[in-house]
């Protein structure tokens, strides 16, 4: 991951939702260009926290069986507030409907008391199929997000 948002998960529950810490320490090399007189979180970026958690989420209720959580639809996204270095964006995820092939998401962004972003997820999950090189990627893929959550699960809560 090449922008790994989230620094901490505060609370996993597979199944029914995730809740982690988001912070913008203010050395992101983005912050430079986004603005340089007022440096904030692109709001691309803050939809990609709440991607992660919830692919964190579905991946955890899966049971880490599959290698691939796609975002498919980002919808009803609303950006209210500003996340600005220092700042701390609390991120929460909750299933509110499953099938076989894809998950329905309510996710929010949260600075303090005030939502900074919201949004509805449709995420797929599948394998990544062919032959035995995909197999392996999709094994991988699997083990790298499960280490993942419980290094995020373990990681000190940020001040």
């Amino acid at each position: 991951m090449r922008f790994k948002q989230l620094d901490h998960i505060v609370r996993l529950e597979p199944g029914v939702k995730i809740e982690a810490i988001c912070c913008l320490h203010g050395t992101e090399d983005y912050l430079a260009d986004h603005f340089p007189r007022f440096p904030v979180m692109p709001g691309v970026l803050m939809l990609e926290a709440l991607f992660q958690a919830a692919a964190l989420l579905v991946r955890a209720t899966d049971n880490y069986r599959l290698g691939l959580v796609l975002l498919r639809e980002a919808k009803n996204v609303k950006f209210s507030d500003f996340v600005q270095p220092g700042e701390k964006l609390m991120v929460s995820a909750e299933i509110i409907k499953q099938d076989e092939e894809s998950t329905i998401i309510k996710a929010t962004g949260k600075k303090m008391d005030s939502v900074a972003v919201s949004a509805r997820l449709v995420v797929d999950r599948r394998t990544i199929e062919g032959g035995p090189e995909l197999t392996y990627a999709d094994r991988h893929a699997s083990h790298c997000m499960r280490e993942l959550t419980q290094r995020l699960m373990q990681t000190p809560v940020p001040s």
